[in-house]
């Protein structure tokens, strides 16, 4: 690879730090190599491919954009795609040992399963609640002593307060809009629902909750991803051949399967596998019988995105939605800048 090619394409890793880590802003500063920005060069080399798509997890390659781009898109999808989240908690008895503004917060953080975009956001949020902007639970529940048993799970009736107690209350024609099981809080798993609170008999929580929507720039509560996070593509280059034992103690310095042992005419010989597996330790640089036998770099426009929902919406729609606000960003821009010119 041609070096000035290699300064603006690679990141590479040292022993004490890394180097082309550099960007600019003025195209044409590395003689011999074009820099500057091009849509049609751009529609050619950006694409984007999935590479594992779950109910909840999606990992993707963003490939040709630059890391600003990259991050804005990572910012976005953690601060300004919309979810319905609990915003009011009107309590009308707790007797629990959980004082009531805690209980609330509790409340708050608990991932509404609600489609954002059927309901508009509240523009007064002292108005009353409405179909299009407010959805609403209900939560009554008493603890009560069990005298058939002596087993310490069973001794008590609703001791454990799970999102499974939260009851749907439709307004105004949201029972006929939406089906049973439409709108509920998001579960762990199916048959695992969260856990809010523990009574013992006597105590009770009798709650209202009220859910708006809203962005998790205004309250982590309404962020739609557990996380959201990318990593530059990995690139492993041996120097030299490296085998015998070499290669075995090579193989042990990196990730499982990155690097993989063949056997070529009775004798060990190491080879790159995988190297996206890597998690660029760099301990490899810690053997003076290997350092110089290894190239570490990482790709500096090829971006493995993880995307891990909290279960509102699927991963895949979350990363739609981002890329919509994202274009939204760049119109609006795009308007100010023409209206700017005039």
């Amino acid at each position: 690879m041609d070096r000035i090619k290699e300064i603006r394409t690679r990141v590479e890793l040292k022993e004490h730090g890394l180097e082309n880590v550099h960007s600019t802003d003025f195209p044409g500063s590395y003689d011999g190599y074009d820099d500057a920005w091009n849509k049609e060069k751009f529609e050619k080399n950006f694409r984007i491919e999935v590479g594992r798509l779950a109910a909840d997890e999606l990992e993707f390659d963003m490939i040709g954009i630059d890391a600003a781009i990259a991050n804005a898109f990572r910012r976005i999808l953690l601060s300004e795609v919309p979810t319905m989240a609990i915003e009011k908690v009107h309590i009308f008895n707790n007797t629990s040992i959980i004082q009531d503004e805690v209980l609330a917060h509790r409340l708050g953080l608990i991932p509404i399963k609600a489609d954002p975009r059927l309901f508009q956001y509240k523009q007064n949020p002292d108005a009353d609640p409405t179909e299009e902007d407010t959805i609403q639970f209900e939560l009554k529940v008493k603890c009560t002593r069990n005298p058939k048993t002596d087993d310490p799970d069973n001794m008590y009736k609703d001791h454990k307060v799970t999102t499974r107690h939260l009851k749907w209350v439709p307004i105004g024609n949201q029972a006929n809009i939406f089906k049973e099981g439409d709108i509920r809080p998001v579960h762990v798993t199916e048959d695992e629902p969260i856990l809010i609170a523990k009574l013992r008999p006597g105590q009770e929580l009798d709650l209202k909750l009220f859910c708006v929507k809203g962005i998790g720039q205004d309250h982590a509560k309404f962020s739609p991803v557990a996380t959201a996070s990318y990593r530059l593509l990995p690139e492993i280059t041996l120097l030299k051949p490296v085998t015998g034992e070499l290669a075995v103690k090579l193989q042990k310095c990196f990730s499982s399967g990155v690097i993989e042992i063949d056997t070529v005419d009775g004798e060990k010989k190491a080879r790159v596998a995988h190297p996206r597996k890597d998690t660029c330790s760099r301990e490899v640089m810690r053997h003076d019988d290997l350092k110089d036998c290894v190239k570490l770099c990482r790709v500096r426009d090829h971006f493995i995105f993880n995307v891990e929902s909290t279960g509102i919406l699927p991963p895949e729609v979350l990363v739609s939605q981002a890329i919509q606000v994202l274009m939204t960003k760049c119109r609006d821009l795009s308007r100010e800048l023409d209206e700017t010119d005039k």
